[in-house]
Formats: structure tokens, sequence, C-alpha cells
């Protein structure tokens, strides 16, 4: 099982890197045309990412909401296909694509305290490559949830962790290290607006909307006492790379906290947002989710 596994995910790999040959640029345009193929065709994540823009924007009008929803699968169709791009370039390429445009000074001082860091980083721009990123500047452990299939996770694993970041499982043993990590004067990343298991969160409004939201980073923060600086990547136009910045929204000691931090970076940004995310699949009170008719 572990061989077929290895094969599996080593194939993947060299699929991705062949794929990769190809300019970013010319990536992120195949991308964008898989987005408006998902709009044309009214796919799932269409029908998703037009329900998450009626619930949150509804101020918008239909013209208003049909175009951010247009811009924000193009974005979503981006993300995957620049994967191959991100995940197998050698280091110069990558880092030559990225460079800091906000918050530089704050990330280094707060690396420069040792009092652990949590570096949140929503589903908002090109999160593989802020990843990429801080990998190159500091020892960093970074939670994800494991995927179904095993060899998926370790592809993922080898192409996040390519440049030194150690991910680790969302699991009992996982915030352990989490934890370990931070006491120590460590970094952590976490994804902050990832849905949790009922009974790993709490309910918040996001948008308006009460979400079920990851309480494990408001905690280790105040059990703790690091610090969370929020960060994102943004898109930039024709393959010209990647803007980083961070953002310093004070203590997060609850869900609410960390739900208006998100929501007031993915309002700056809505089209760089990922809206086709079932963020809020799980309803207080057992309500009927609004993605009731789409399908997984």
């Amino acid at each position: 099982m572990k061989a077929s596994r290895s094969v599996r995910s080593t194939l993947a790999f060299w699929v991705l890197w062949l794929f990769s040959r190809l300019p970013l640029a010319w990536l992120q345009a195949l991308g964008a045309s898989i987005g408006r193929l998902w709009v044309r065709r009214n796919g799932r994540e269409a029908k998703v990412a037009a329900t998450n823009l009626e619930l949150c924007f509804p101020e918008l009008d239909h013209a208003a909401r049909d175009q951010l929803l247009r811009e924000s699968l193009e974005g979503t169709g981006r993300t995957v296909t620049e994967l191959a791009w991100l995940w197998t370039r050698n280091e110069r390429t990558v880092e030559s694509s990225l460079r800091v445009v906000e918050g530089e000074l704050l990330f280094e001082d707060a690396l420069r305290a040792k009092r652990g860091l949590i570096l949140a980083a929503p589903h908002h721009g090109a999160w593989e490559a802020l990843n990429l990123y801080l990998s190159r500047k500091t020892a960093i452990a970074i939670l994800y949830r494991p995927p179904r299939l095993a060899w998926i996770e370790t592809l993922i694993n080898r192409c996040r962790g390519r440049f030194g970041a150690e991910p680790v499982p969302a699991e009992a043993a996982g915030v352990r290290t989490l934890m370990r990590r931070l006491k120590d004067g460590g970094v952590v990343g976490i994804l902050p607006d990832q849905q949790p298991k009922l009974g790993e969160g709490e309910f918040a409004p996001f948008f308006g909307q009460m979400a079920l939201t990851m309480s494990l980073l408001p905690k280790l923060s105040v059990r703790t006492g690091a610090p969370v600086l929020f960060g994102w990547a943004e898109r930039l136009a024709d393959g010209a790379g990647y803007a980083i910045r961070f953002r310093d929204f004070g203590p997060i000691a609850d869900v609410a906290a960390l739900n208006r931090a998100v929501e007031s970076l993915a309002r700056e940004c809505p089209a760089q947002y990922q809206w086709s995310y079932k963020r809020f699949g799980i309803q207080p009170n057992g309500a009927p989710s609004p993605y009731r008719r789409t399908p997984d």
C-alpha cells in the first residue's frame, strides 16, 4: 500500500513538473479559462460561490454579483493551475516572484521577539505562494487537514515542505506540536477560515452569517501568549508574481475576532477570496445548509 501511494505521488509530481515548464502567465490564463467554464456550465464551484456571494454581499445588484462571481472563479482556477509552478519550480525562480509590499517590519519584529508567532493565512489570494515565502524566511510548522486519499497527502506534504516547512496534521498530536513550537518561540501557520468539525469550533458572524469557526487558533494565542499576524499573497496580473502582505488586527482572543479579521481582508479584495468553499455548510441548531441542493 505504501509503495502504491509513493508511486502515485511521484507520478503526479512529475506531471506537475511538466506543466510547470509553461510560463506562470500561461498557467494562470489556463486557470482563468477553467473558472469561466465553471460559470458557463453552472457547475458545483459556480453554485457554491453564487450562494456565498448572495449571502455575503446582499447589497450588490445581480450584475455586480455576477461580475464578482466570474472574477472569483477565474481566481480559483488560477489557484489550481499555478500549483504546478509553485510546487515544482526551483527556489530562485519562486523567490523572484515574491515580494513583500506591506507589513514586512511587523513580520520581522515578530520573529526577532521570539515570543512565538501564529501566522493566519486565509483562503485569500495565493496562499500556497505565501507558504513558500514563509518557508524561506523561518522555520515554520503548518497545520493541515489530511485529504481522504493518502497519495494526495504524500504529494501535498512533499511540495509544501520542500523549502523546509513542517506539515502538521490537524489531530491531537499535531496540536501538541504546535503548542510546543509556540512555547519555544517558534512560528506556526494556520488556515483560519476552514470549517471545523462539530465540536471543534464555535459559531460566530462572518459577513453577517453565522459560521462554524475554528477555536484552535485563538486558544493557542491565549494559552501561549503568541501574537497573531495575518498574511496573504495578492496574485498580480499577467504572471507578474505575488505581493505579500502582513497585517496585525490586534489580539485574537475568540472566534468573533478571528472572523472579523478574515472578513476585513476579504472585503479589501473580494475577487481573490475563495468563495467556492462551503463556509456555511454547518448551521446552528441543525438549520438546513444553504448548499443543500449543491452536490459535494
